[in-house]
């Protein structure tokens, strides 16, 4: 079920749909190409060697003579990779494609990706780029317009358009109107973190899961009236995720996910967020949760073991969690009260002022293209198989799933399992295959977004979340943001000012949060916030939106 669209004022993005698209690379889709200017497309009469002739959505790709691609991998250290995995095998055997790797650590992929980029010495496919990353080589002219070559993308296409992801892809277009990422799609957003709560304390004291952020106060206090202690919610990670989890319902962005510069739909500009109504609107609430000794202030600045050991001492009864992390908490609760004493469950993501408002986006990390691709013979072959192999549904299911038959067997239903001897996180925990380790599956390099649909991210996790990302389903969605992409020398003077700005705006909140600064110094510290050029940041933000506007509107 996907989720609602909304638009709201406050602080929060709303995606304008440009009218009039038109298509480059000689596609017949409505969207694609962007009305800027620019080089025109190569001539593809030339590059079509491994190519299908009658390649399309429900083809599965299949090189006519053997392909190679080069391709910078990002290696993770806890899957490295293997030669002998059944992805390149098997791509080989099925697909006709063998790889030519040059390949990067983890550790340092983001540096050594932008120095091979930067320098023009990329290999053709840079997978593992998120939205955003891509602008800085825009200029440089080595990273492709993707969006010329649409037509050579069926399954990309039929995506965008079938899930409604026009106004997403806009957000990516550059000042010639054109777009330079193929992002990883997402039918509907993903959501994952929320705030976990002792849901056998709720029962003991006949309350609900609280619905509200106002509800989850009287939930905390009615557990410290009950239980006392100096406080009942003890956080994790800083307080960053759980700020970006509630600042949408506020109508405004924070934590983890505070940037610079944020869409305001009512004023139809660019606000910096941390200046904002809203956002003190959030800032006082959460001070309020200190402030009444129903939060530690310790929060914001304590490492997760110190979160994990008060909530296993029951010194508190909420933490900060996502899917996978819940675990580890029940691990701390097994130890100190044993299994089965208790019961740790993600609530639903409470609502606010600005109503029942989800923050998530739906493009993710996708694949940047050197510009040098489109001077290989081999060049619409490459864009077929990344076709096929990010965007397709049969591509999706083998980069998540593996071979039937192998690492996973379908039920008479349709429903996958995995193989007897093939474990994933604790699936199937006793086999002694692991589905990337050994198999090279589930590896971001060659799966975008866990298989991006919402059947298919919605496989290989417990049913417990599949459950509680059902419920979160309905909620309504930030639209994304318009356009507003700079040039060479706007992002270079952006780029003084951004940091500075995030990192005063996260220090006050700290502070105010916490009580060593008054909120009734709000006026003042917003002052202090135009002494870090936030002025002069957010009008070249809405001058780089106006100029987009009048050359692409």
């Amino acid at each position: 079920m996907a989720m609602k669209r909304r638009s709201f004022v406050g602080g929060l993005a709303i995606g304008l749909v440009a009218a009039g698209l038109s298509a480059c690379g000689g596609g017949d889709d409505s969207w694609g190409g962007g009305s800027g200017g620019g080089d025109e497309p190569v001539d593809l009469d030339a590059k079509r060697v491994g190519a299908m002739e009658d390649y399309g959505v429900g083809k599965t790709f299949v090189a006519s003579e053997p392909l190679e691609i080069d391709m910078l991998y990002r290696d993770h250290p806890g899957y490295p990779m293997n030669e002998e995995w059944l992805y390149f095998t098997t791509t080989k055997e099925r697909n006709n494609v063998t790889f030519a790797m040059t390949t990067a650590p983890l550790s340092d992929y983001e540096q050594r990706r932008s120095l091979l980029v930067g320098a023009g010495d990329a290999p053709s496919v840079i997978p593992v780029t998120y939205p955003g990353q891509e602008s800085q080589y825009v200029s440089s002219g080595v990273i492709l317009p993707v969006s010329d070559y649409l037509d050579l993308l069926p399954n990309f296409q039929q995506k965008v358009a079938d899930w409604g992801l026009e106004a997403e892809i806009d957000s990516l277009r550059q000042e010639d109107g054109k777009f330079y990422l193929l992002p990883g799609l997402l039918e509907s957003a993903r959501p994952d973190y929320t705030v976990a709560l002792r849901m056998d304390v709720l029962e003991e004291l006949g309350l609900s899961e609280p619905a509200t952020w106002d509800e989850f106060r009287e939930t905390l206090q009615a557990i410290k009236d009950a239980k006392g202690g100096s406080y009942v919610f003890s956080d994790r990670w800083q307080g960053e995720a759980l700020m970006q989890v509630a600042a949408p319902a506020f109508g405004t962005v924070a934590g983890w996910g505070l940037g610079a510069s944020t869409w305001d739909p009512e004023a139809q500009q660019f606000v910096f967020p941390a200046a904002t109504a809203e956002y003190k609107a959030l800032v006082e609430y959460f001070a309020g949760l200190v402030a009444d000794g129903l939060m530690d202030p310790e929060s914001f600045t304590q490492d997760d073991d110190a979160a994990h050991q008060k909530l296993g001492q029951e010194a508190s009864y909420a933490i900060s969690t996502n899917f996978q992390e819940i675990a580890v908490s029940r691990t701390t609760l097994d130890t100190t009260l044993g299994a089965g004493e208790y019961t740790l469950a993600k609530i639903r993501q409470p609502s606010g002022p600005a109503g029942d408002i989800f923050g998530g986006r739906r493009l993710q990390s996708g694949v940047m293209l050197s510009s040098s691709i489109a001077d290989k013979d081999t060049f619409v072959a490459i864009m077929q198989w990344i076709d096929w192999a990010y965007y397709s549904d049969e591509g999706r299911e083998f980069g998540k799933w593996g071979v039937e038959g192998t690492t996973f067997t379908r039920d008479a239903d349709g429903t996958r399992q995995l193989a007897d001897n093939v474990n994933w996180l604790g699936l199937n925990g006793d086999a002694p295959d692991d589905l990337r380790v050994d198999y090279g599956m589930m590896n971001g390099v060659f799966l975008l977004e866990h298989g991006s649909s919402d059947e298919l991210v919605r496989t290989l996790i417990p049913e417990e979340e599949v459950a509680w990302q059902e419920l979160m389903a309905d909620k309504f969605l930030i639209d994304p943001p318009p356009p507003a992409p700079m040039d060479e020398g706007e992002q270079e003077q952006a780029g003084l000012y951004q940091t500075a700005l995030t990192d005063y705006a996260k220090q006050n909140t700290l502070a105010f949060i916490t009580g060593q600064r008054d909120l009734s110094e709000w006026d003042a510290y917003v002052t202090e916030l135009e002494g870090q050029n936030m002025t002069t940041y957010i009008d070249l933000v809405n001058g780089a939106y106006q100029r987009y506007q009048e050359n692409n509107g």
